[in-house]
């Protein structure tokens, strides 16, 4: 039976990076890293963005060369997938019924789509945007000549998408479910930007609307059949609503958790010896007041390998990150810092007519977020303010000639 000092179970952007941690740790122990995939680590953001749009080739986003891997000791496999884990044993069973053996474990296998309900979601046409393949069948269908697309999510991956989409001369109509697109994660002034930005571009983009099924012709997806009885026809679909923790087998062996699986401080999971990090994990996190949550992000997948590296090497250090996210959508580039959870105000600053503004996110008077768009200095000020747990007066806050520096 083969076997590994440590074996990573997942090569995205949190799995790449604890083997690079470990190693810059000094961990001289064997590494295995498992991918489903058929290619080397590579970054995911660009797949929705640089990438769609033939801006980067897929070297470009590779997160190290391929040569990297071995080069530093990792045993990388490719194409594995893991169907249990025995957790007492120290061992995984892969689909093929390979059995490895393990002193510690980093789960780091990321999610998976979540699909469409309704009758037509297995069609040929329907795309989501998670891994190159995805996008790689998006490409081929759109070389092919495929010019109407209906996007469904108003989430950042639908934007970016129906963004990148029509840069490509689609036809796009975007349905959002909700009143509003970005309703989880953003308030209300950033959401009705967006939504004119993108109308103003050319996307019919319809609120408050539900699918009932997609049709097609037996095989290919046509059309998408509103709950209105409307039918919109699709050359393609592209389906951004969310994912779904790829955390089944570690679930199964016991490990505490539900929408994710739960880790402490120093991302272990309830199993021993197992560590869960990136979008699969969900922790305390102290920039939500504490609460059990999950990232979506790249910074919380390189800061939660970090800490997993770390504490593996005999440095325990808890997981405290600040949390902060990017967007571009056309010539717009987003940037978040902060968790805006649970805020009770919101702070306009600027104008957003001037595609220039930022706006801030606070909770019983303490700035706990705030979203820039096109206004990096705003961003790299304001995030001092809410490590500091500031509490900037209200008025001045909202002043845009006032730097955000000078209310540390």
């Amino acid at each position: 039976m083969d076997q590994a000092d440590v074996i990573i179970v997942g090569t995205g952007h949190a799995g790449a990076q604890a083997a690079i941690a470990l190693r810059q740790n000094g961990f001289d122990g064997s590494i295995m890293m498992l991918g489903r995939e058929s290619h080397p680590p590579y970054e995911r953001p660009p797949l929705s963005k640089e990438y769609l749009a033939g801006e980067k080739p897929f070297e470009r986003i590779l997160i190290r060369p391929p040569q990297f891997w071995a080069d530093k000791g990792i045993d990388l496999r490719l194409q594995q997938n893991v169907l249990a884990i025995d957790w007492m044993a120290h061992q995984l069973t892969l689909s093929n019924e390979t059995r490895l053996g393990y002193r510690k474990l980093i789960w780091a296998s990321g999610g998976d789509p979540r699909r469409l309900s309704c009758a037509g979601a297995e069609l040929d046409g329907v795309h989501s945007v998670r891994t190159r393949a995805d996008v790689d069948r998006m490409m081929a269908q759109l070389q092919a000549g495929a010019k109407q697309v209906v996007v469904i999510g108003g989430g950042y991956i639908g934007l970016e998408a129906a963004a990148v989409l029509r840069k490509l001369g689609c036809e796009v109509v975007l349905l959002e479910a909700l009143p509003r697109v970005l309703a989880r994660v953003a308030g209300e002034e950033l959401s009705t930007f967006y939504q004119a930005e993108h109308r103003a571009h050319g996307v019919d983009l319809r609120l408050e609307t539900t699918v009932d099924r997609l049709e097609g012709d037996g095989q290919r997806v046509t059309g998408v059949k509103l709950a209105t009885g409307e039918t919109i026809p699709a050359d393609m679909v592209v389906v951004g609503i969310g994912i779904v923790p790829a955390v089944g087998p570690l679930l199964a062996a016991g490990a505490s958790g539900g929408n994710g699986v739960d880790v402490d401080e120093f991302c272990r999971t309830t199993l021993d010896d197992i560590y869960a990090i990136g979008d699969c994990a969900a922790h305390a996190n102290p920039f939500a007041d504490n609460a059990v949550i999950r990232l979506e992000s790249v910074q919380n997948a390189h800061d939660m390998a970090a800490t997993t590296a770390k504490s593996i090497c005999g440095d325990k250090q808890p997981y405290e990150a600040f949390p902060w996210f990017w967007s571009n959508q056309y010539d717009l580039k987003l940037q978040t810092a902060g968790l805006s959870l649970d805020h009770d105000q919101t702070v306009l600053r600027g104008d957003p007519a001037s595609r220039k503004f930022s706006v801030i996110y606070l909770k019983e008077g303490r700035m706990i977020a705030l979203d820039c768009v096109n206004m990096v200095k705003d961003y790299v000020q304001g995030r001092k303010l809410i490590e500091a747990r500031a509490e900037p007066d209200v008025a001045v806050l909202a002043d845009p000639d006032l730097p955000l520096k000078d209310l540390l």
